[in-house]
């Protein structure tokens, strides 16, 4: 399988935008408040978080467009207050359209644009397809926060948990906990396929590509499922009937992981 294209991730950035917009929709005005999955958040907070998210990024956008340096992070506090003080049903409204206008931004970019774009973001050199799939990581994962309010049975949509799964080695790094049990394991996810090898013990975690082998420990689920307990997501009651384990307990694994 290639490398997707900066128009690959910014058409599965715009589906997820599309799917956000339907829930909010379906929910209405009047359970703007409703609680999402994060138990800190209303639906209307996790769209504020998305907002000023994506308003942080169109800077970055712009910046990397001109070749000009990264905004610095006192651009971050003044957009955050400003969302903040939103009223709950703005705070959806205004998300969407921010990130609608970020979306047909990137999309008016002409082919040498794209391909000059570049722009180092938290500390990591960016091409526009790397600076995109960033963004994508967010959308896709808050936006299930929103779904599976509507819907307990809600799940990550394939494209974009692809996506998500073929860069979560960074992820797993960052967000893994040191456990105190030590525990190697073979990761199968299925939906697309996908092999790992996830290390984790008390000097931390981190996955690498399958090792091949027959490991004391197995795991294997749905890759959107996998992605979502990278990201603190799979409780459970949000855990897929498929998921099977042996050899480590399933338990361990979420303690590892206790959210983004």
């Amino acid at each position: 399988m290639g490398e997707p294209s900066t128009a690959d991730v910014l058409a599965v950035l715009r589906a997820s935008h599309e799917r956000l917009a339907a829930a909010f929709d379906e929910l209405g005005e009047e359970r703007a408040t409703l609680q999402s999955y994060d138990d800190d958040w209303s639906v209307a907070q996790v769209a504020s978080h998305l907002g000023s998210g994506t308003e942080i990024f169109r800077h970055y956008l712009d910046a990397g467009a001109k070749g000009e340096p990264a905004p610095g992070g006192e651009l971050n506090q003044p957009i955050w207050d400003a969302w903040n003080a939103k009223s709950p049903t703005d705070q959806i409204r205004d998300a969407l359209a921010v990130n609608a206008s970020f979306l047909d931004a990137v999309d008016a970019l002409g082919d040498e644009e794209r391909e000059a774009w570049g722009l180092e973001v938290f500390g990591m050199q960016q091409d526009l397809t790397a600076f995109l799939r960033m963004r994508l990581n967010e959308h896709t994962l808050h936006t299930w926060d929103v779904t599976v309010a509507l819907d307990p049975s809600s799940t990550l949509p394939e494209d974009s948990a692809a996506l998500v799964a073929d860069n979560i080695a960074m992820i797993v790094g960052w967000a893994g906990r040191p456990s105190d049990e030590q525990a190697s394991v073979e990761v199968r996810t299925t939906s697309p396929e996908r092999a790992y090898h996830l290390d984790l013990g008390p000097s931390g975690v981190s996955l690498s590509p399958s090792l091949d082998d027959t490991a004391a420990a197995q795991l294997s689920l749905p890759t959107e499922a996998f992605v979502r307990l990278v990201y603190g997501r799979l409780d459970a009651d949000h855990t897929p009937p498929s998921t099977s384990v042996s050899g480590v307990d399933l338990d361990q694994l979420r303690s590892v992981f206790p959210g983004l």
